[in-house]
């Protein structure tokens, strides 16, 4: 096969591959092989993916061939044939799921996560696992296994975290389709960082079992290079399930892609560039702001606001460092040494706080929920600046400084944080690239559970400022 059809199928839609399957214009298991080759190539570069699942893949790749077959009695799924991956935090059945950490290093699980039960129903071809930090910890996927995922735009930089090895994969042409999973950010922070689409859905939408530690804060959401594919993915996972309790279905008759239609004029759109309290890169605050002002072209009323809200980090932060001392309530003496550096500190914090300190958490994030809510009867969306920064360098914990504040393990994304604790549904869209060479975004924030605005805008705002043709010079 010539180079250039190589690289078309590699970055391919999702949509696209299953309309030319339908038609038999392309083939499941050719589209597996160029993206199996192709990660061949560039993994070792790029710290993607923790295990590559080949002769899984060949095999969920065949089934879907015979089901696109003109003598076939079985309907294909609706990701059926389409290659994808799946993160290593979440439980894959007979595949080993490290979590990023030396102590999972061989644990294979012998039951699949919902996330997962539910791409391998609907056709799914699994590609395999990819990098995330320990436990998801930290905005960089950094760990003591592989090392860092790897941004593709820059191979000095990170590609974010937790859900690192998803970003570089999808921006490099190494799957359509990518599960993330975001505590305070990380589903957003990589996307931002490595210039793809990434979703949040609200919280519970997608079933997240068996449970996050962070399990009030934890989100599961589609990691794709286009708008489309991201709802065609949600339409695969979204809805209630009995192992979750916070989970819940959408409206009766909700088709997550056919939201992405229709166009946003008339909406009401909040833009604010520090959320009241966010240090902002100088440069990245400029860019955003130009071009935000372009939805107006769209039919939009943008009105730049001043959010009278608190900086909800103190909950984030109680709720975060309990769930990593809870982690190893256990057994953390005996595992100590075989964790990352970086988590001991958090570790100890969270040993040292007491019931009386979760408790103001959640009364807390009560309060900013509600306070949130009430902020947005008044829009339909609130946009902000979905990082502060470019990508900072593959390995870091965070960044060190923002704007000259220096900064810690997590309260650098002042911008994805908030929206854990309130559960709306939030989308990182790329809006061009800063002068170093990397991307930069925005975030769109939507009501409470109304993911479909949010898609239906992502959508416009994807029509009027294309990206999926943007790709990283990495041949």
């Amino acid at each position: 096969m010539d180079e250039q059809r190589s690289l078309e199928i590699a970055y391919m839609p999702a949509l696209e591959m299953r309309k030319r399957f339908m038609q038999r214009k392309l083939s499941p298991v050719e589209v597996t092989g160029v993206i199996l080759e192709r990660i061949g190539v560039l993994n070792t570069k790029l710290n993607a993916y923790l295990t590559v699942t080949v002769e899984r893949a060949l095999e969920d790749a065949l089934t879907a061939e015979h089901c696109y077959a003109p003598d076939s009695t079985s309907e294909p799924g609706i990701l059926c044939g389409i290659p994808m991956s799946i993160k290593d935090i979440t439980a894959t059945k007979g595949i080993r799921t490290t979590r990023g950490s030396l102590i999972y290093e061989d644990w294979v699980p012998d039951e699949d996560a919902v996330w997962a039960e539910r791409v391998y129903a609907a056709g799914g071809v699994m590609l395999g696992k990819t990098n995330t930090p320990e436990f998801g910890w930290k905005g960089d996927s950094g760990n003591r296994l592989i090392g860092p995922a790897r941004n593709p735009w820059n191979l000095d930089r990170t590609a974010g975290g937790s859900s690192g090895g998803a970003s570089a994969a999808i921006a490099a042409g190494l799957g359509p389709l990518a599960q993330g999973t975001d505590g305070a950010g990380s589903v957003r922070i990589p996307a931002g960082f490595c210039g793809i689409f990434g979703m949040k859905p609200s919280f519970g939408l997608v079933p997240y079992a068996p449970p996050s530690s962070v399990a009030a804060l934890a989100h599961n959401g589609p990691m794709t290079r286009t708008v489309r594919d991201a709802a065609l993915l949600l339409n695969a996972v979204a809805g209630a399930d009995g192992r979750d309790p916070n989970s819940f279905s959408p409206a009766a008759g909700i088709d997550f892609l056919a939201a992405c239609d229709g166009g946003i004029a008339g909406l009401r759109i909040a833009w604010s560039p520090d959320m009241g309290f966010a240090a902002v890169d100088p440069e990245i605050r400029d860019l955003t702001a130009r071009a935000v002002h372009r939805l107006s072209e769209l039919g939009c009323h943008v009105e730049e606001v001043t959010l009278d809200l608190p900086d909800p980090w103190p909950v984030v932060d109680t709720l975060w460092i309990s769930a990593q001392a809870g982690m190893h309530k256990a057994d953390f003496d005996r595992v100590a040494d075989r964790l990352d550096p970086g988590r001991l500190p958090l570790i100890e914090r969270g040993r040292a706080l007491s019931a009386v300190d979760l408790y103001d958490a959640y009364v807390q994030r009560s309060t900013y929920t509600e306070a949130m809510r009430r902020f947005m009867e008044n829009y339909d969306l609130l946009v902000t600046p979905q990082l502060p920064v470019t990508a900072f360098r593959a390995g870091d914990d965070h960044p060190g400084t923002v704007a000259g504040h220096s900064v810690n393990y997590l309260n650098w994304t002042a911008f994805t944080y908030p929206f854990n604790v309130t559960g709306q549904p939030a989308a990182s869209l790329p809006c061009g690239f800063a002068s170093d060479g990397l991307p930069i975004a925005l975030q769109f924030v939507g009501r409470w559970r109304d993911d479909a605005t949010v898609l239906r805008a992502a959508a416009a705002w994807e029509e009027l400022v294309p990206w999926s043709d943007q790709r990283p010079s990495l041949e």
